[in-house]
């Protein structure tokens, strides 16, 4: 299961519940898509692109991937 989700200090963010989800394959698609492994919140992490349009993509891709995947287009809030 991967949360997909916009974050502020981090940019778009694909983090799985598990190092189960993280498979060859889902961790080759994110590696090309421009995602590089955060330690500090254990999710992959970009930059780039952070828009619903990204979130859609990459959590329907995650989705095609086999994964669950909630999904979050707005940013969430730190506590």
């Amino acid at each position: 299961m991967f949360l997909v989700v916009l974050d502020p200090a981090h940019g778009l963010v694909a983090a799985p519940q598990s190092s189960c989800d993280l498979t060859p394959v889902t961790t080759q698609y994110l590696t090309c898509q421009g995602f590089a492994w955060n330690d500090d919140i254990e999710a992959y992490t970009r930059r780039t692109d952070q828009t619903p349009a990204a979130v859609d993509r990459i959590a329907g891709v995650l989705r095609d991937l086999g994964h669950y995947v909630f999904c979050a287009h707005r940013p969430l809030p730190t506590r």
